[in-house]
């Protein structure tokens, strides 16, 4: 059977770990190939070898890096139909989206493109007399990223750029469920002309994951999660020194305002709620209707969401693919149950689909509740499936506190035509994210973000100007050429004049 290996030091290697984990094909269910789970003497090994590259990599001229940057930008532009076939095949999504997701990461490289400019420093001249200041930032050395299994290119892609257009040298721990794309982006990297040692993958569990966090040869983590092992991961990681940017879950609330363009409104709400089968951390999972619009909503939601086209993500006619294992589906199939058994109400149910031709598929139809309230489960938590719960709120002040009370504040948005209620909203909400008839607010590359509350660990948000910060460390530097007889020892602090 195929095994997607490690990617150390400009080659492919199985390594030294000797474990293996099954990577399914979530349309049939069969088995595609194994992942190999590398040991800590794997991950020993790309760090070394990191470290080796590292001085050689910082010393390099950021124009040098940025054209290497250009031309890696060029080879996923044009080899985006491979990619894109590589993420479906082992997530499930269906191909546009997956396009989609390498278009997205595509943006940060375009990005780091500019790094010279980005890493440009400030300069104050004659600070006291004969002493000028000026402040740069430097590389860290040997960072990592843990990516989860939702987005193996673009997740990547937000974090790889920017550590090594910096400077860094980069380890990347993707999710072992699809883990193949990590090893294709790694040769991109390799042949847009990055110096051994410079990117590098080292595929694993759990195991590797701790392993990473307590290296002491790792400066700096970046991950996305879910909150659990996102507080883990910002807890051990600084325990043991590191700058750490860790991205949790999220439970995003979208308002429906009672003049609401429905129509445009029901639409965001379908490519948000069950695109990429609901396996977004920015998919719109709740949705607060707003006194009378409730109805209406519900009416112009239920036959679109029964509607919904179902099958592989190779079908060109697919909206919506399978989850990713057997073992997330019937996760997503355990909240349906509960939000059932605790009153509310079960408009569309996805439970039961089968497909002819693909019965063993990890497939869970369009799911939509009515009369959710706060105190359920299914509002409670990430349910990370194609599940969309509705609840009733009887003005903007209360659909207000609601988003506002919740643990997670990643993102949300509302659909409204009253500019007020809007800026009342986008002043007033507690969340990372925030879109006004958007119903995925996730910025452009060029300006960062990530979310509140229980929804980011660390200071620091992910890629554009916050990437750069957060991949290097200021220096600052005050200098002075003695001219003439030196005038003898100064015992106090120094000052201006």
């Amino acid at each position: 059977m195929d095994i997607v290996q490690h990617f150390i030091g400009g080659k492919r290697t199985t390594g030294v770990g000797t474990g293996r984990a099954d990577v399914f094909d979530p349309s049939t269910g069969l088995i595609a190939r194994q992942v190999a789970l590398g040991a800590r003497a794997d991950l020993d090994l790309a760090v070394e070898t990191a470290r080796a590259a590292f001085p050689a990599w910082a010393a390099t001229p950021p124009l040098t890096r940025a054209r290497m940057m250009f031309r890696l930008r060029d080879l996923i532009e044009r080899r985006t139909s491979e990619l894109s076939a590589i993420i479906t095949a082992e997530h499930g999504k269906v191909l546009s989206d997956a396009v989609g997701e390498i278009t997205r990461g595509m943006e940060v490289v375009e990005f780091a493109t500019g790094i010279p400019e980005l890493l440009k420093g400030d300069m104050t001249e004659q600070v006291a007399r004969g002493i000028d200041a000026y402040t740069i930032r430097q590389p860290l050395g040997v960072v990592a990223g843990i990516t989860p299994f939702n987005f193996p290119v673009m997740v990547p892609l937000w974090m790889a750029p920017m550590a090594v257009a910096t400077g860094n040298c980069f380890i990347l721990k993707p999710s072992e469920r699809d883990p193949s794309a990590s090893i294709f982006l790694a040769e991109l990297f390799k042949e847009a002309g990055f110096p051994d040692g410079v990117f590098q993958v080292v595929q694993g569990d759990k195991d590797i994951v701790n392993a990473i966090l307590e290296h002491p040869g790792i400066q700096a983590v970046s991950f996305v999660g879910s909150t659990p092992i996102a507080r883990h991961i910002y807890a051990t990681g600084t325990s043991h020194g590191k700058r750490v940017q860790a991205l949790g879950g999220a439970k995003n609330h979208a308002i429906i305002m009672p003049d609401a363009d429905l129509p445009k409104a029901v639409d965001a709400l379908m490519g948000a709620a069950y695109g990429s089968a609901g396996e977004r951390c920015m998919a719109l999972s709740v949705a607060v209707a707003v006194g009378p619009i409730a109805d209406p909503l519900i009416e112009m939601l239920a036959p679109k969401v029964r509607g919904l086209k179902i099958g592989p993500g190779t079908d060109a006619e697919s909206e919506m693919g399978p989850l990713v294992t057997a073992q997330h589906r019937d996760k997503v199939l355990s909240y349906i149950d509960s939000g059932e058994s605790e009153g509310a109400k079960v408009v569309v149910d996805g439970r039961g689909l089968r497909l002819q031709g693909y019965e063993n598929g990890y497939y869970v139809g369009g799911t939509l509740f009515d009369n959710v309230t706060p105190d359920m489960k299914i509002y409670r938590e990430e349910i990370f499936g194609p599940v969309l719960a509705v609840v009733r709120a009887p003005d903007f002040t209360s659909a207000l506190k609601l988003v506002n009370d919740h643990e997670f504040g990643n993102g949300t948005a509302i659909f409204t035509q009253d500019g007020d209620a809007a800026r009342t909203f986008v002043h007033g909400v507690q969340a990372g994210m925030v879109g006004v008839n958007v119903p995925i607010p996730v910025p452009m590359a060029f300006h960062s973000f990530g979310g509140w509350k229980n929804s980011l660990f660390g200071d620091h948000h992910m890629h554009g100007p916050e990437g750069v910060r957060f991949f290097t460390k200021l220096k600052a530097v005050t200098t002075r050429w003695p001219t003439g007889i030196r005038a003898g020892a100064e015992f106090v602090m120094p000052t201006l004049g």
